[in-house]
C-alpha cells in the first residue's frame, strides 16, 4: 500500500510537469485560440467602434499622419514583462529609419475594451503591428526585442 502511495504521487507529479511543459510549448496557440474566441464574442457594435477607431487613428492614408506603422502594446500596470518593454518601445518610437506610432493600451482601462475584444487580446503584453492602412501585419505575446521589431518592420516595408 505504501508503494502505491509513493508511486501514485510520483505519477501525478510527472503528469502535472508534463501538462505544464505542453502548455508552455503551445502557449502561443492557446493564446491565439482564446483570442479568436474573444474576438468572435465581440458584438457588431463593438466591432464597428473598434474599426472606426483604427480607421480614424491608425489609417495614415485616410488621416494624413506621417507614420509608416503603428505598434500597439496591450499591457497591465502590474506586468513585469510590460515594464521590461518600456525601453524597447521608446527605442522604436525614436527610431530614425521608419516612423512608428507607438501606442500603449492599458487593458484595465474601460475605454480599451472594444479594441481588446476586436483584437482578441488573451495575454499581456501583446504586441501588434499595423501597417499604414491600419491592417494587422504582426502579433506576438511576451517580450519582443527592438531588433525583432525592427526586422519585422523592415520586412514589411
Amino acid at each position: 500500500m505504501n508503494m502505491i502511495k509513493k508511486h501514485g504521487i510520483l505519477i501525478v507529479l510527472i503528469l502535472v510537469v508534463a501538462g505544464l511543459l505542453i502548455a508552455l510549448v503551445f502557449k502561443n496557440k492557446i493564446y491565439d485560440y482564446i483570442g479568436s474566441e474573444v474576438s468572435k464574442s465581440a458584438s457588431e457594435e463593438t466591432q464597428f467602434v473598434a474599426k472606426e477607431y483604427i480607421r480614424k487613428h491608425f489609417n495614415y492614408l485616410d488621416n494624413n499622419e506621417d507614420f509608416e506603422f503603428t505598434l500597439l502594446e496591450f499591457k497591465s500596470s502590474g506586468c513585469t514583462i510590460c515594464k521590461q518593454m518600456e525601453p524597447v518601445l521608446e527605442a522604436i518610437k525614436n527610431w530614425d529609419a521608419t516612423k512608428v506610432n507607438v501606442q500603449v493600451i492599458q487593458i484595465l482601462n474601460p475605454d480599451s475594451q472594444e479594441l481588446m475584444k476586436y483584437f482578441g487580446i488573451a495575454a499581456v503584453p501583446t504586441h501588434i503591428i499595423l501597417d499604414k492602412q491600419g491592417t494587422e501585419v504582426f502579433r506576438k505575446y511576451g517580450f519582443v526585442s527592438k531588433e525583432e521589431f525592427k526586422n519585422i518592420i523592415q520586412l514589411k516595408i
